[in-house]
């Protein structure tokens, strides 16, 4: 009896050296701690300052064949409801195109020839929008506003001896063309984005786990002990993992065309380049990670501390223009954020291999950076 409840019996004493013993632990593993301050600190900025849904200031260009009072109070109008950035002015409806599928421009704004005298004559010209719409949030917004835009221009605009062009309701009109994706769909937007998503969870935390791993059961020591260099350790490491990702790409790029119908127009070859070195990149970095991490948990939670930035400043879930220029700063030197936009051109714009040369070199300074750091780790570690 007297056994039971000195088993039930509280100690303080004891209970207090427990939690200092795990205060202790707690401060020595400090990998993990900083993930447990560090991760909800990451998600309260990012969700409150750098998500936008509706994004405003968005890249746009004018093709003017004609140049009026109308035509300019129509841009003026655009401009001024904060959707459209006016940054410059396109010649030809090809120059309009390769600003599309580049991704310089969001919009490109066609005035026709004969505009103004067309308006005055009550002929109801129209006006061109071209949208790259192959991410339909981040133009879905001043697409759908552009109606209620150019109605506020015109009754601002058509007074005096110009009122008899405004008794109509509509003196002329807007055609919206959404280019590389006309029917909004989610899917054709979701579905390429993800592979980047994919390859970068994938092959960061198997790279990373798999070498920390062989620290933990001392085969890294003996490999240390030969004399194989820091720079062939890491291609030795990370080659076999390649062939993961080509199965992971094979297998997806099946999906999507099956199960979504997202069309491939592009470069095969310009697809094969830019996925290859998105590859190496990330295994590059699940090597940093294992030169860092201690133990294969704290490998799994910093590969997903690099996973986070990936999925939501990169342009994947939110549209990247719709980000404060911070964000877009540190959206930047992610890998991801390349390979998204570079996969998203040669699937859905029909880019070759010199449409995407510089995402290409995007993704090459990001890997040169995270190999020369990773092999300083692995440098510091021998010694």
């Amino acid at each position: 009896m007297s056994a039971g409840f000195s088993f039930f019996r509280f100690s303080w004493r004891r209970f207090l050296a427990v939690l200092g013993k795990e205060f202790i632990q707690m401060r020595r593993d400090q990998i993990t701690f900083v993930m447990m301050i560090g991760v909800p600190i990451m998600q309260l900025l990012i969700f409150g300052y750098a998500i936008n849904s509706d994004p405003r200031h968005l890249p746009t260009l004018v093709e003017m064949a004609d140049d009026g009072p109308v035509s300019r109070a129509v841009l003026m109008g655009m401009k001024t409801s904060s959707y459209f950035d006016f940054e410059g002015v396109v010649t030809s409806p090809a120059q309009g195109e390769a600003a599309l599928r580049d991704g310089r421009a969001n919009f490109v704004v066609l005035i026709p020839p004969d505009f103004e005298r067309d308006v005055m004559r009550g002929l109801s010209p129209q006006i061109l929008l071209s949208a790259d719409a192959s991410d339909p949030t981040a133009v879905g917004g001043a697409a759908s506003a552009i109606s209620g835009i150019v109605d506020t221009a015109m009754s601002e605009t058509l007074t005096g001896p110009l009122a008899f062009a405004a008794q109509s309701k509509a003196p002329f009109s807007v055609a919206v063309h959404r280019a590389y994706n006309p029917e909004g769909s989610t899917s054709i937007n979701i579905v390429p984005g993800l592979l980047g998503v994919i390859l970068s969870m994938t092959m960061v935390m198997i790279t990373a786990v798999a070498i920390v791993r062989e620290t933990e059961r001392g085969t890294m020591e003996t490999l240390i002990a030969t004399p194989v260099r820091p720079f062939e350790v890491m291609l030795g490491k990370i080659a076999p993992y390649v062939l993961v990702g080509y199965v992971q790409t094979g297998v997806f790029l099946l999906a999507a065309r099956l199960l979504f119908d997202v069309p491939f127009t592009g470069s095969a070859l310009a697809f094969f380049l830019g996925f290859n070195l998105f590859i190496v990149t990330n295994l590059a970095l699940g090597f940093l990670i294992s030169t860092v991490a201690r133990s294969q948990m704290q490998a799994m939670q910093l590969s997903f501390f690099t996973l986070l930035p990936s999925i939501l400043l990169s342009g994947f879930m939110f549209p990247f223009a719709a980000m404060p220029s911070w964000a877009q700063a540190i959206g930047s030197a992610i890998p991801t954020t390349h390979f998204l936009r570079l996969v998203r051109k040669v699937m859905l714009k029909g880019a070759g291999v010199g449409d995407i040369t510089g995402n290409m070199l995007g993704i090459a300074v990001i890997m040169a950076v995270i190999v020369i750091v990773a092999l300083r780790r692995y440098h510091q570690t021998l010694d």
